[in-house]
């Protein structure tokens, strides 16, 4: 049966604040009888809290969240209701702690609303960190990063080991070992696998590459030409292949030239000129040759500058 918005958006408020369908009046029923009280609110696992009353959950896995998510979710709030309340435990001094439905309480907060429905809960720290893992994994998905950071924190927090943690996420212990060896990449490759400029699948590629400088220009080389991942393994082959071949066991000093070396090109094809980049681990200069005032207005439109 069709089931209008209005009703929609009611219906988790209608459940919480007394549950079932009102009880039809007799007609000959006394009129000058006073008004029943309002129901109570009931004890049960769903209540309405106050949303000021609420704090973040420390171990939220997820990193970052989307404004325009935010937003969006915070319209549909306010046309439909809320149709799934929010998961916390109590803590102290009428305070709860949020364990699933940050962007939803989040939602409410941008909508000044004062309360918000939620499931009411005993939790320790870990399974409080266990529900709020398998409630993100589960909506929108984290991305691979903030996954592998989430069981991470899980073994290291809460002492477990990946089998555990397979347990209690309910995913092969296999699944949980690869996605941690993505904690193993670069800060700069990490941050483009969450930015989605990397794929999974490329990052498991780039970690058969042992030399550090070399993984991270052929990160940069995969996103410029957009490469699949197997035309990704062929590089890492050629990598091997031509390392191998040389003997190659380049020491850390080679290893940052060789990234210098190809950030100085990156730049002067960027900006169609020479450029020279003078690197130590704290200070540099970068240097960039330009004939004329003309071509200087030119690099500056370039770079933005103009």
């Amino acid at each position: 049966m069709a089931v209008s918005k209005s009703r929609l958006g009611r219906g988790l408020g209608g459940i919480i604040a007394g549950g079932g369908a009102k009880t039809a009046v007799k007609k000959t029923a006394v009129k000058t009888a006073p008004p029943p009280p309002p129901a109570p609110i009931p004890a049960g696992p769903y209540r309405e809290i106050p949303v000021a009353a609420i704090v973040p959950n420390p171990y939220q896995p997820r990193r970052e969240m989307d404004p325009a998510h935010i937003e969006e979710l915070a319209n549909s709030i306010a046309s439909e209701g809320l149709l799934q309340p929010i998961v916390v435990r109590p803590l102290e001094k009428d305070q709860f702690e949020l364990i699933a439905g940050e962007r939803r309480w989040r939602a409410h907060q941008k909508l000044g609303l004062k309360t918000i429905a939620a499931r009411v809960m005993e939790a320790s720290n870990a399974s409080s960190a266990v529900i709020s893992l398998i409630e993100n994994l589960q909506r929108e998905g984290l991305n691979p990063i903030e996954e592998a950071l989430g069981y991470a924190s899980l073994m290291k927090d809460f002492d477990l080991t990946q089998e555990a943690v397979s347990d209690r996420i309910g995913r092969p212990r296999a699944s949980i070992a690869n996605t941690l060896r993505l904690l193993a990449l670069d800060r700069e490759i990490q941050g483009y696998l969450s930015k989605g400029m990397l794929s999974t699948g490329h990052a498991k590629v780039l970690l058969g590459v042992e030399d550090p400088a070399q993984r991270l220009i052929l990160a940069r080389r995969v996103i410029e030409a957009g490469m699949s991942v197997r035309e990704a393994e062929r590089q890492v082959r050629r990598i091997k292949s031509e390392s191998s071949l040389r003997g190659d066991h380049r020491d850390p000093d080679t290893a940052a030239e060789t990234v210098v070396r190809d950030l100085e090109k990156q730049l002067s094809s960027r900006l169609n000129t020479k450029v020279h980049l003078k690197h130590t681990p704290k200070k540099g200069r970068i240097i960039i040759e330009y004939f004329g005032n003309d071509d200087l207005q030119r690099i500056l439109e370039r770079t933005g500058l103009q």
